[in-house]
């Protein structure tokens, strides 16, 4: 049986769910597993490796903030998860998102290039892998990433930056990214993976692998979940989302609320703390939740589900 590694910035959210879906189902094989994470805590009942420390995360962000570095701070955080690796001995690593201000991409690929016997599975879950800067680009309608990024217009988001620095990341990336042997590309989408087939990673066997979801558990359920949200007998239109902002549909919920009539109620899932109080009173907004049974309620519960996402990969 394998010793397989994943490695991913957090337990939680949408990546953190899969990494434990994936994790739960290989050793249910009888495979031995762990997860390598970089920031918040660590999955219970989940044999799991930090790599850094708050420090070397907040280190790096503001690194990340003022020269547009994100994915190249955390050196010594790095180093010492390579020197823990050299120990553990994993057979494959399985990489998601390695952008989230924990890891050195370019220590932990120099690894990853003096082991070819170590098969490498590398799933994308945005664009980050091959633009010189931002996650997503679709809203933009922003091509540079396919011959080489120059002037990045998302320095103001998700890796927020002073400094545009986008053209040199790109060349970084592009020599850190290529020439690793055993390794293969999996997107959660065919959008995605016609977009890393133009790009410098097009290289690399990609394939298409769809976010699984546990029917065992997301099945219809009863709850007293409308009565205890004093809801009614009213519809609810749900909406979820690890993280709302614009391009996430927040907005186009907000404008719904105004042009709805009683009947119906906006639930969603996910929000800020200081979202939450801002919004009208015809959304019930519900802070970001681990807690499956209560996601499986609403599902259950709401008349329709509602993704008025601008731009995303293919979410779950």
């Amino acid at each position: 049986m394998a010793r397989i590694l994943f490695i991913n910035s957090v337990c939680y959210g949408s990546t953190g769910s899969i990494c434990k879906n994936l994790y739960r189902m290989a050793e249910s094989k009888g495979h031995e597993c762990c997860i390598a994470y970089g920031r918040g805590e660590a999955a219970e009942g989940f044999t799991c490796k930090r790599i850094g420390n708050n420090l070397d995360v907040y280190t790096h962000g503001i690194l990340a903030r003022i020269n547009d570095m994100s994915g190249f701070g955390s050196v010594n955080a790095t180093k010492s998860f390579v020197h823990w690796l050299e120990e553990y001995k994993p057979d494959i690593i399985h990489m998601h998102n390695l952008h989230g201000y924990y890891l050195n991409i370019e220590v932990l690929f120099q690894y990853l290039k003096n082991h070819p016997e170590i098969k490498k599975i590398w799933t994308l879950h945005d664009c980050w892998s091959f633009t010189g800067h931002c996650p997503h680009f679709q809203y933009e309608k922003c091509h540079q990433w396919i011959e080489g990024c120059k002037k990045c217009p998302r320095t103001n988001e998700y890796p927020k930056s002073l400094l545009d620095k986008c053209g040199r990341n790109y060349e970084k990336k592009k020599r850190t990214f290529l020439n690793v042997n055993n390794m293969t590309i999996v997107t959660p989408s065919e959008w995605l993976r016609q977009l890393a087939e133009k790009s410098y990673l097009k290289g690399y066997k990609t394939v298409v692998v769809y976010n699984g979801i546990n029917t065992d558990v997301f099945k219809p359920t009863e709850s007293s979940i409308l009565e205890k949200y004093h809801i009614g007998d009213k519809k609810v239109i749900l909406g979820v989302a690890s993280v709302w902002d614009h391009k996430k549909g927040l907005d186009s919920f907000v404008k719904l609320s105004s042009n709805i009539c009683d009947d119906y109620k906006i639930v969603l899932i996910g929000l800020s703390e200081e979202q939450v109080k801002q919004i009208p009173p015809k959304i019930i907004g519900i802070e970001r939740t681990e807690n499956v049974n209560e996601l499986v309620q609403w599902y259950s519960a709401s008349t329709v589900f509602l993704n008025p996402s601008l731009e995303d990969t293919y979410p779950t």
